[in-house]
């Protein structure tokens, strides 16, 4: 804590950064999409689950954020320890063997389409990650490079793939690549 902060804490004033109770409040606020968007980056139940638990415990520990941010700063830490958990490379072909965890068609809403969870999970491990981190949660394609740890280029093929085996699977996807 800066002494800034602490000079505001012990005159009263309200601090600029994210508590522990604001984190806490965005985990029990937005427990089901943090662990549904877990759950599209890992694929997985139990590794979703790790995710989020460690996410809960990263923001409450290390809460050095303003307090607008504090949303999608939690997002943001369920994101890098996804990619900690799996560790997604770049394939030259996808591996789509990541097995069904839904029995229901849930459907996820992009920026100009709709995807069934069972269709964003048969993704392969980098493309999925792309695909909800890119089209789902709008980050940019050199972002997705820098926390992926590869190139545009290599988000940018992987994003199409991505798309292209949502459209052949039966989704209608419509987005400007």
């Amino acid at each position: 804590m800066s002494e800034q902060a602490r000079n505001q804490i012990r005159r009263g004033e309200p601090s600029s950064y994210a508590t522990r109770d604001d984190f806490i409040n965005v985990f029990n606020e937005e427990r089901n999409e943090l662990y549904q968007l877990s759950l599209l980056l890992t694929g997985d139940h139990e590794k979703a689950e790790r995710c989020l638990v460690a996410g809960i415990e990263n923001c409450v520990n290390q809460n050095r954020v303003f307090k607008e941010w504090a949303r999608s700063w939690a997002k943001r830490i369920i994101v890098e320890n996804a990619i900690r958990e799996l560790k997604p490379r770049p394939s030259i072909r996808s591996s789509s063997s990541v097995a069904t965890v839904f029995s229901h068609r849930e459907e996820l809403s992009g920026s100009g389409g709709h995807f069934e969870v069972d269709a964003v999970l048969g993704l392969g491990d980098f493309e999925r990650f792309v695909f909800v981190m890119s089209v789902l949660e709008h980050y940019s394609q050199h972002e997705c490079a820098l926390l992926l740890g590869c190139s545009v280029v290599e988000i940018r093929e992987s994003r199409l793939h991505a798309l292209e085996q949502l459209a052949s699977s039966g989704q209608t996807v419509s987005f400007a690549l």
